[in-house]
């Protein structure tokens, strides 16, 4: 089978996409609809916690309940130092790269020592360890929240002061993130990674310390996460303890699902998918929920394989029918 017939069509539907992610501060203007702006720049936001699970769960199998902690980590590096009126953008960055790093460092360390259903349960123990620490810290809001009152402040055109500059920013960070994921899977990192996902024991026989190559992984993927949180503390100038409980991490895990997991775009599409058919069901009945959750339910028994896989499937019949 011709690999680039294959990938012809989702090549098409991918790159049609980013153009209408590239436009779309035009587009929202032209329809009279700016606050659609919002609605994508959180589901960007989203979009990059997701592609940052990709890359441990997708690339090397690991599947965490408490990623959402590093978002958290990420959002409370900018309102904490701008609790102490610091608001330089590179610093907001640096601690959160900081600090998100040296905890995935420690608790990815004891974490990976364990496997399956143990690993799991270990992760969601760590992301709740944290969200009650910040539960606990009454000087920044405890569980009522902490309020960010002045965005991150950088040089030039590199400002997010207004929604279409951190919009941007959103998009930059995003397709930067999938680059990355990208240059990864075809290097020698993600092809010991995802080797060792379907057979560790032959990897480690080949010589590759498969242990030191998932917590490096695992490390990247928490400093990709929290860049997604210093995002999200700029976008919603107010954030809580509850951006890091374990069912956040569980919303990330099921846009994944929806996308394609171990797929480079299916993250994107995944959640893409899941953020506009919740705000649109939203608006349509009170009790959204239910219908939300029958049609999440659908999608992924449909297709086991995600928004990807079914592109895939549909440009074979294409070939098929000639």
């Amino acid at each position: 089978m011709n690999l680039r017939a294959l990938i012809r069509l989702r090549a098409l539907v991918y790159a049609v996409l980013l153009i209408l992610l590239a436009i779309a501060p035009l587009l929202t203007d032209l329809a009279g609809k700016p606050f659609m702006l919002d609605v994508l720049s959180r589901t960007l936001v989203l979009a990059i916690a997701v592609v940052s699970l990709n890359l441990i769960l997708g690339f090397g199998g690991m599947v965490s309940l408490g990623h959402a902690a590093y978002l958290g980590i990420g959002a409370y590096s900018v309102g904490i130092a701008s609790y102490y009126d610091l608001y330089q953008g590179w610093l907001h960055i640096a601690i959160a790269l900081t600090s998100s790093g040296l905890f995935a460092l420690v608790t990815g360390a004891i974490s990976l020592r364990t496997r399956g259903v143990y690993f799991i349960m270990i992760t969601m123990a760590f992301s709740q360890m944290a969200y009650f620490a910040l539960v606990s810290l009454e000087a920044y809001g405890a569980d009522d929240g902490l309020v960010i009152y002045g965005r991150s402040e950088f040089p030039g055109w590199l400002s997010m002061q207004d929604s279409r500059g951190l919009y941007y920013w959103i998009l930059g960070i995003l397709l930067a993130a999938l680059l990355f994921n990208w240059r990864l899977l075809n290097a020698r990192f993600g092809r010991v990674l995802f080797g060792a996902m379907h057979n560790d024991a032959r990897m480690q026989a080949l010589g590759f310390s498969t242990y030191r190559y998932r917590l490096a992984a695992y490390v990247i993927s928490a400093m990709m996460c929290s860049l997604a949180g210093v995002l999200f503390g700029n976008f919603n100038g107010f954030i809580s303890p509850d951006i890091m409980t374990w069912t956040r991490s569980a919303e990330l895990i099921f846009m994944l699902i929806v996308g394609g997991v171990g797929s480079i775009f299916g993250p994107l599409a995944g959640t893409l998918v899941f953020v506009l058919l919740e705000e649109w069901l939203s608006t349509l009945w009170t009790y959204w929920h239910l219908p939300f959750g029958l049609l999440l339910i659908a999608l992924v028994l449909a297709g086991k394989g995600g928004i990807d896989d079914w592109l895939k499937r549909l440009e074979r019949v294409r070939r098929r029918n000639g």
